[in-house]
């Protein structure tokens, strides 16, 4: 089956330690360690994959058993994958610190995947495709190109600003047809790039704080047409040119929030094709992605398949006809 999804971006592998709490500066703690496959791009394709859309991933890696893992993961998983090497960088690798309570905090080496270049990616690559998403653990040149590339072949842009880096040019965005930030990169956004009143010093506090109006006022001085904003636990905000509205989250018991947001990107994409461009449907399969997601330990590992997030949803729907009812 032609990929409907294209995600450009980077394998990761996720060197994980999961201990009690977070140790403090010059501190050693005690736990245990788990190896897996991961990085913002390979999870978002994995989640789009699982959720049932043909997904085809592009990215740079090094000659070495990283590589090797990660070709093998991706065809058991389906996902049509160009790995291109990258020789002598090696496969980035993360360490990732998850605590007692599914919190978590991570250091990446982006290594092969900065070496991605737009050579790499050409318009065939992307043919066809309805959806592409890129990232930032990879060559913020190359997500210019594909971008471009991608608008000119009629496919929807997403671009999720992960981590959000120093070096970010504001330009990429006229090429951008959805812009995903979770809280802290749509602060670092609004910050340095946003034309309304708000504040130098806008933090996620204030962000939290913030009426509906006033987000939407926010999201729309970015000048993208469709805004998400992922909130955790406090849901997502979606802001489209005449409409903003908060969509809250599933409540689920979180045993690891890792990749959560890689989770609502992927399940939002496959969510577009499903449910034919509709972004708040899209956005609303991304969340049940998401909180499904958390309900287990990993990245790629926890992104639910295409059965469960359908279950997951008609218990969601089943439970809030019965809330209604009661009322």
């Amino acid at each position: 089956m032609k990929p409907q999804i294209v995600v450009v971006g980077s394998f990761v592998q996720d060197l994980t330690f999961v201990c009690d709490r977070f140790p403090k500066p010059g501190e050693t703690t005690l736990g245990k360690f788990v190896a897996g496959p991961g990085g913002k791009g390979s999870n978002q394709a994995v989640a789009a994959a699982r959720a049932g859309v043909a997904t085809r991933f592009i990215g740079g890696v090094g000659r070495d058993a990283f590589a090797a893992g990660a070709k093998k993961f991706h065809c058991a998983e389906g996902i049509d994958s160009h790995l291109i090497a990258k020789p002598p960088h090696a496969t980035a690798a993360a360490t990732v610190v998850l605590d007692a309570t599914g919190q978590n905090q991570i250091v990446v080496a982006i290594g092969a995947s900065a070496q991605l270049r737009p050579r790499d990616v050409p318009a065939t690559l992307l043919r066809g495709a309805r959806v592409v998403i890129c990232q930032h653990e990879a060559s913020l040149a190359t997500n210019a190109r594909v971008f471009r590339s991608a608008r000119r072949l009629g496919a929807t842009t997403v671009l999720n600003p992960a981590p959000m880096r120093p070096d970010f040019d504001p330009t990429v965005l006229a090429d951008v047809d959805v812009l995903i930030p979770n809280e802290s990169e749509f602060v670092a956004l609004v910050n340095a790039f946003g034309t309304t009143a708000a504040s130098a010093s806008f933090s996620a506090a204030e962000l939290h704080s913030l009426a509906p109006g006033e987000l939407q006022k926010l999201c729309r001085a970015l000048g993208v047409p469709v805004v998400i904003v992922t909130l955790g636990e406090c849901g997502c905000f979606v802001s489209l040119a005449d409409r903003g509205e908060h969509l809250p989250a599933h409540p689920v018991k979180v045993v690891d929030s890792t990749g959560a947001g890689d989770a609502f990107v992927g399940g939002f994409a496959a969510g577009l094709v499903k449910f034919h461009g509709d972004f708040f449907a899209a956005a609303r399969f991304g969340s049940a992605v998401a909180a499904l997601s958390v309900t287990k330990f990993g990245t790629a590992p926890s992104m639910p398949t295409a059965r469960a997030i359908e279950n997951f949803l008609r218990h969601a729907k089943a439970r809030a006809s019965s809330r209604r009812r009661a009322t």
